[in-house]
């Protein structure tokens, strides 16, 4: 069973959470805020961390930055209306994504089963796509018979691509994932290493294409 710890000082807003994913299927577990949260994850793991800014003794940044270093689950940060600022720092450090209250229970649970969709392939250590098998742990390709050590970025963007094979990404949503949030060069980059990308696997050859949706972004499709 998937297992959420849900962070939040306010006892009515955890009990609206942990109804709504348990209703799910869920296994949740609460803590009032990151202090008690730290505490609870070191006597059992959670698969995901929904988590509010604004606590005691530890807030919401705190706790996603200790997360991060200790390279702990994925984070759910919730902010209140039109709090800008919180929602860049929170991703800043870390947050999978952000959630403004008020909000609607379907959306949590949605948003919730998204990020762990994300997770699960991130940490997956190997992904077939087309006739190619990625490698994360060796940051290596298998393709016709040969092993590819590609570029750390080529090979990362690929791996996106392919984990989300069918999903329209945007250049934003690629650079902010594999460059990071506070990256200041060209976002034209995104285009010259899915152009080397295309170069290294021919789609008729790979079993896949790279296509280029106008305005938008990419998306990885398979070839039957």
């Amino acid at each position: 069973m998937t297992r959420v710890l849900v962070v939040d000082d306010d006892p009515h807003l955890r009990e609206l959470v942990r109804h709504n994913l348990s209703r799910e299927g869920f296994a949740v577990r609460e803590a009032s805020n990151g202090a008690a949260a730290l505490e609870a994850l070191e006597t059992s793991s959670a698969d995901l961390v929904v988590v509010d800014v604004m606590m005691p003794k530890m807030d919401g940044f705190e706790l996603c930055r200790e997360l991060r270093e200790s390279n702990g689950p994925p984070v759910l940060m919730l902010t209140a209306r039109g709090a800008t600022a919180d929602k860049v720092r929170g991703l800043g450090l870390g947050a999978d994504d952000y959630l403004v209250k008020p909000f609607e229970p379907a959306e949590l649970v949605a948003r919730v089963k998204a990020i762990l969709r994300r997770y699960r392939v991130v940490t997956s250590s190997e992904l077939e796509v087309g006739r190619l098998v990625l490698d994360r742990a060796a940051f290596d390709v298998r393709f016709e018979g040969a092993r590819l050590t590609l570029p750390r970025k080529e090979f990362e963007l690929l791996f996106h691509l392919a984990g989300q094979a069918g999903r329209t990404l945007t250049r934003d949503h690629l650079i902010e994932q594999l460059w990071g949030f506070d990256y200041e060069g060209d976002e034209r980059t995104v285009d010259v290493h899915v152009k080397r990308l295309r170069d290294r696997f021919p789609e008729e050859q790979a079993g896949f294409r790279i296509r280029t949706i106008r305005g938008l972004g990419y998306r990885l499709e398979k070839i039957p």
